[in-house]
């Protein structure tokens, strides 16, 4: 459990990391400058990275099933 929620958080900071930067590279290099098309852009942009995240945050929150030690009784 312990490593899954290591990884994820690793995981997430290097996604929004990368995500933040194909956004600006997007938003400056391949838009136009019009600042209602920016606004809706990043709007939906700044929406659009909680589902990836949610689901990363479910499976890091996810228990392992149990196995009991080998020779216990149940």
């Amino acid at each position: 459990m312990r490593f899954r929620i290591l990884a994820g958080t690793i995981l997430l900071v290097v996604f929004l990391a990368v995500y933040a930067a194909l956004v600006a590279v997007v938003g400056t290099r391949l838009l136009p400058d019009r600042t209602g098309i920016l606004l809706a852009f990043y709007a939906a942009a700044g929406i659009a990275w909680i589902w990836p995240a949610a689901l990363l945050t479910r499976w890091m929150s996810r228990t392992a099933p149990y196995h009991p030690p080998p020779g216990a009784s149940t």
